[in-house]
Order: C-alpha cells, then sequence, then structure tokens
C-alpha cells in the first residue's frame, strides 16, 4: 500500500485544482437540474390544469374514431306501417347502392325480418308488435305496440331506454336504435367501402375474377371507350373516395415543397456570401442580412400561407411562396454560417496567385460547401413535404386542404385514414432518398 506524504498531497492538489476545489455549480450542478426540471413539471401540471383535463376528456372517442380508420357502416332504417307491414329503406349514399339485397338481412315466414350483426351471436328480429335483440347471450324483447317501447324483462347494461326511444349498444358490430314505429340498425364492417368502384360504375359490386374478364376479353360496356379505360376512369373519378383529385393534390403537395425550397435555396445562396463575415467584410450588410433571415424564419410557414391566401387567393401558389419566404430565412441563416466556418487555407492560397474573386469562391470555397449545402437543402425538401400537408388545410392547396375538409365533416375518418397513409409513404419513400443522397454527397455510409 502506497502512502501519500503532505507534501506530495500539497503538490497533487495544486496540479489538479478541479478536482479537489469544486466550485459551488460542479458540486451541486446535477442536483438543482434534477430540483428544477421537477418543479417545471409540477408547474406544468398545475398551469394546464392537467388532473381537471385528463377527468374531463371524451377518451371514448379515441376508440370510436380509430374504428372508422378501418370500418364503414351500413345503416338499414325499418318503418314499421300501420297495415302492419315493414319498409326497408337506406340513406341515400348508402354504401350497398341503390337496390341492396344483402344476405345479412333475412325475410322471415311470418313477415318478421331478421338482421345479422354479427354472426348468430348477435342479431336483431323486427316485427310489426315487438323487436328482439340478440346479444352477450341474451334476448332481449322490446315490446313497440304501445305509445312507447317497452323493454319486457329486466333491462341489460348494454341497453338505455329513453322517453321515446331504446338504444342498444352492441360495441364495435354496431347499435340499434328502437321507437314506436321504426327501428333503425347501424351495422359495422371491417374495411374500405367501394374502394375500387363507386356503386355508379358499371363494375360495382361484381366479383374480381368477373371484372378481371370484362377487362381483358369481355364485350365492351360502352361501345365508344374500352373496358380497361372505362375502368380506370370509374376508378379515377370514383365519387366516394375521389382518387383523381386526391393523387392531384398529393402532387401539388410535393411540386409545393420542391418549388418553395428550390426558390428558397437559389435565393438564399448569394445572399448568404454577402452574410458570411469572412466573404463580405462589410459588417453593416452583415448584419442586415442576418437580421433580415432572423425575420423570415421567425414567422412560421403557416402564418406565412395565412398572408399570402389572403393576398393570392386560395392555391398553391400561396404554399410555394410560404415555404420559399420560410426556406429563404432558414437556408440563408445556415449557408452564411456554414462559409464562416470554412477553412480559410486553400482560398488563401487561391487568392495568392492573383486569382480573381470569382475564381477564388469557385476553387477556394465551392468544393468545401457543396456538399453541406446540398445536404442541408435536401433534408429541408424532405422536412417542406411534410409541412406543405400542414399549411394545405389553411387554405395553401395540395393535400393538406383535402385533409382538413375530410377531417371537418366528422364522418369520413376512412377517407382521413387513406390520405394519412398516402402522406406516410411519400415521407418516408423522400426521407429514404434524401437520406441516401445526402450520404453519397457527404461521403459516409448511410445506416
Amino acid at each position: 500500500m502506497t502512502v501519500i506524504d503532505a507534501n506530495r498531497m500539497h503538490e497533487i492538489e495544486t496540479r489538479y485544482p478541479e478536482y479537489f476545489h469544486r466550485s459551488f455549480r460542479q458540486r451541486f450542478g446535477g442536483l438543482m437540474i434534477l430540483i428544477a426540471t421537477l418543479l417545471y413539471s409540477l408547474y406544468a401540471v398545475w398551469f394546464f390544469d392537467l388532473p381537471k383535463l385528463f377527468a374531463e376528456a371524451h377518451w371514448e372517442r379515441v376508440g370510436i374514431y380509430l374504428s372508422q380508420w378501418v370500418s364503414y357502416d351500413v345503416q338499414p332504417e325499418f318503418r314499421i306501417e300501420g297495415d302492419g307491414s315493414i319498409d326497408i329503406r337506406y340513406p341515400r349514399f348508402s354504401p350497398l347502392g341503390d337496390n341492396p339485397h344483402p344476405d345479412w338481412l333475412v325475410n322471415n315466414p311470418d313477415g318478421s325480418i331478421t338482421v345479422s350483426i354479427s354472426g348468430t351471436s348477435r342479431s336483431v328480429t323486427v316485427s310489426k308488435s315487438e323487436t328482439i335483440v340478440t346479444a352477450h347471450g341474451v334476448s332481449v324483447p322490446v315490446e313497440v305496440s304501445s305509445g312507447a317501447p317497452k323493454v319486457i324483462g329486466p333491462v341489460p347494461g348494454w341497453m338505455t331506454v329513453y322517453d321515446d326511444n331504446v338504444l342498444a349498444d352492441l360495441g364495435f358490430a354496431g347499435n340499434v336504435s328502437i321507437s314506436v314505429d321504426r327501428v333503425k340498425i347501424r351495422k359495422r364492417f371491417i374495411g374500405w367501402a367501394n374502394f375500387i368502384f363507386d356503386t355508379q360504375s358499371s363494375f360495382f359490386d361484381k366479383p374480381v375474377g368477373e371484372v378481371v374478364s370484362l377487362i381483358v376479353s369481355g364485350p365492351r360496356i360502352k361501345p365508344d371507350q374500352s373496358n380497361l379505360s372505362l375502368a380506370f376512369d370509374d376508378i379515377w373519378n370514383n365519387s366516394e373516395w375521389q382518387h383523381g383529385d386526391v393523387w392531384t393534390k398529393l402532387f401539388q403537395t410535393i411540386v409545393m415543397a420542391f418549388l418553395g425550397t428550390l426558390l428558397g435555396a437559389l435565393t438564399a445562396f448569394p445572399l448568404a456570401f454577402l452574410a458570411a463575415r469572412n466573404i463580405t467584410p462589410n459588417r453593416l450588410l452583415n448584419q442586415i442580412l442576418k437580421r433580415f433571415f432572423d425575420f423570415l424564419r421567425s414567422v412560421d410557414m403557416l402564418i406565412w400561407a395565412l398572408f399570402l391566401t389572403r393576398a393570392f387567393g386560395p392555391g398553391p401558389l400561396a404554399g410555394s411562396g410560404a415555404i420559399f419566404l420560410t426556406e429563404t430565412g432558414t437556408l440563408g441563416k445556415l449557408y452564411s454560417e456554414g462559409l464562416e466556418n470554412i477553412d480559410n487555407k486553400p482560398r488563401e492560397g487561391i487568392k495568392s496567385t492573383g486569382a480573381q474573386t470569382v475564381l477564388v469562391h469557385r476553387y477556394g470555397i465551392m468544393p468545401q460547401i457543396v456538399p453541406v449545402f446540398v445536404s442541408q437543402t435536401l433534408y429541408q425538401w424532405e422536412s417542406n413535404v411534410r409541412g406543405a400537408t400542414i399549411i394545405g388545410a389553411v387554405g395553401a392547396g395540395g393535400i393538406g386542404l383535402k385533409l382538413w375538409e375530410a377531417m371537418r365533416t366528422n364522418a369520413n375518418w376512412e377517407n382521413v385514414a387513406y390520405m394519412v397513409i398516402l402522406i406516410l409513404i411519400v415521407v418516408f419513400i423522400f426521407d429514404t432518398a434524401s437520406n441516401a443522397l445526402r450520404h453519397r454527397l457527404m461521403g459516409t455510409k448511410a445506416h
């Protein structure tokens, strides 16, 4: 065991004072950060009133909206006429078309109608005097012959009785609303209804094999148009899903992002040379341009879009202009900082040969900055593909406006899911391509 005497200890303390005489910040800095984070968290809980917010939130709507993303419903209505007959009606734009005959609806010999909600475990039988709802292993009859619907027997927990209506909640499968003269059923199906052909198409409700046969070798449905062309028109102009409009708006979003980023880069590039202190030794000009960049990027892209839609009206021009203004500020700052951090030795070497300023920039600066500038520009372009979707919601065109219109109805969540998936695919493709190009330009290996 080595023993260190007092002189040796004093010598070590003198040589390494940072270890033996630590400041208050060094000793308690970590603890102070932890306490400050905890206090700020408590303040945020109080400021936003999070307990009340979570208590009053409509969490049940999350499941409803998510289910509507991946499913659709059919709503037949059974009206009990005065003579005891039952009239079946569907909404005007039913997914089943104008003359539906679903196999899950059965007309019984006694005049009643049985609707299968989810196999045989959940069903509804409608007759002129009562409606029988079967679910969760029990059958509950509801009498409808008197002045108000009346549940016969105990009322189960999944059934709610109102003054003039009885509502049976059958979970994801749907629900049943029973009144004296009508029974309305909501039956839910997994999937997207009529995604390929809508109810107005000549190919609607035909099996896949028959559709393929008609397109390949079948007789023409319309004499003046081939079946292949007719099928494409029906898909592109699908009135329920609006594929043509959605894909056109998606292309607009991509073009908006590309055009805005390109114009921003072309504008920011020469201004960055004037803003860089080591390139242009004019402090007044440097500061004016840098504050100009700060102004452009401090105003959010969404705000620029609002301004420009007022000036030019709704459309992709306002969206491209908003991206252009924001990117001029962002890329101008990035470019100028990149120029200020270059190695001046190549530049000074070329300048010492008496070369002109243009040649000094071309051979002394450009080889250092081009890979970095292109990498930064590609990253901004990738980011602007996402940003263009957001600004479209305020009228700047593109798929963002289409997405907002579908969300605003609060009824077309399957269309919302369709557009969200398309946006995710486009963002993924652009992200992958942008990363590959950046790594290739920087000479690094992509992971």
